[in-house]
């Protein structure tokens, strides 16, 4: 989590927040998410698990680029 909010506080057109999954089980229906951590991206899960920050990075990217290019 606290890469996807270092990724909101650097620019305004990423927002981050945390949901307990076992909480909100709902919502983690919702988007897929079976293990933590999950990353949903645009309302759709893009990864799960921990990854180093460049891969993080990268990922972010990829899944923004996915969900930009569906539209």
């Amino acid at each position: 989590m606290l890469l996807a909010y270092r990724s909101a506080l650097v620019s305004d057109r990423i927002s981050a927040s945390g949901t307990e999954a076992t909480e909100f089980a709902v919502a983690a229906d919702r988007h897929g998410v079976v293990s933590v951590p999950a990353i949903v991206v645009n309302d759709r899960l893009a990864w799960v698990g921990n990854v180093p920050e460049p891969r993080f990075v990268a990922n972010l990217l990829q899944a923004a680029g996915s969900a930009a290019g569906s539209l």
